[in-house]
């Protein structure tokens, strides 16, 4: 392009050459701007559109006016895509998707970074559940997929013992994991404070995904952890629940710090993506994520 007269840059993009880049651009920076709120990038786990497949998932977060997106694995890992069908047993299911992993051209990838960013989202973190059965080799390969993703940053619902077999592959990746918690207390899960402490000192590439809703209905204190920890944490999910294991609530209804959270994360001007997770019962997706979007828009806009 640099030796390109000035009379054949205007051929080509008048001939729509190379038109397409530039409305993908333009498409990120309108979504960039309307989903950056008080300096806060504000967007969504794409498992709250989990009602529908992946090629239309761009499009809810186009309608819903977010810019970016964690991706959920379960959205790219389906069973179509991997060869199974809904009979296909347990274990052979599982067969298919580790041989899908160690296999999957990552053109597959990029492709889905295209189709996000056609639609001016841009993919934040990959989310990939570390469970002990994964073998080194799909560990590996899952940091190759968050490179084509163009992600710095995996999301993890893990098991814990998992951490020190992911760490190495991080740090020659250079991307970050960050383990995401769940509220019930278990063995081998991430749940409390000191099992995301547990994790970050195995190494620096280790760090957290704060589901306030989560942290929350296992009564710890969401605002005091991001004060404490906010160098570590990666990502935000937002959502709201009661305590005391409660249920998932419509924002504003629970007991989650949510304002109070938004706001923390814009005055101290902390770069943490916070993730809007949809999860209580509602109507329809698109409608239900636009709420939860304008109450985070003004908790961001006021005092």
């Amino acid at each position: 392009m640099e030796n390109l007269t000035r009379r054949e840059w205007t051929a080509l993009v008048a001939g729509g050459l190379i038109a397409a880049p530039f409305a993908r651009l333009g498409a990120q920076t309108r979504a960039r701007n309307r989903s950056v709120v008080a300096g806060v990038r504000l967007g969504a786990q794409s498992y709250s559109f989990r009602d529908r497949p992946l090629a239309d998932v761009p499009k809810a977060f186009e309608d819903t006016g977010l810019g970016y997106c964690e991706l959920w694995s379960g959205h790219v890992e389906t069973t179509e895509r991997i060869g199974a069908t809904r009979d296909t047993p347990r274990e052979a299911r599982r067969e298919m998707l580790r041989k899908w992993r160690l296999t999957a051209p990552m053109s597959e990838f990029t492709a889905i970074r295209a189709a996000f960013a056609a639609a001016g989202v841009t993919i934040t973190s990959y989310d990939v559940p570390y469970q002990d059965s994964f073998t080194d080799d799909e560990i590996a390969r899952t940091f190759e997929m968050a490179k084509a993703l163009g992600v710095s940053v995996i999301t993890s619902s893990a098991n814990q013992s998992v951490v020190p077999r992911v760490a190495p592959f991080a740090e020659k990746a250079k991307i970050k994991v960050s383990f995401h918690k769940h509220s019930n207390i278990r063995p081998n899960e991430f749940a409390t404070p000191d099992d995301f402490a547990a994790a970050i000192k195995v190494s620096p590439m280790m760090g957290a995904t704060l589901d306030i809703g989560h942290f929350t209905a296992a009564n710890f204190d969401a605002v005091d952890y991001l004060q404490k920890h906010h160098d570590r944490v990666n990502a935000l999910h937002i959502k709201d629940r009661k305590k005391d294991q409660g249920a998932n609530m419509p924002f504003g209804e629970g007991d989650t710090p949510i304002v109070a959270v938004l706001r923390l994360v814009r005055d101290r001007k902390w770069d943490i993506p916070v993730h809007i997770e949809y999860e209580y019962r509602g109507t329809e997706a698109v409608a239900e994520v636009t709420k939860c979007v304008e109450y985070c828009r003004k908790a961001l806009e006021s005092k």
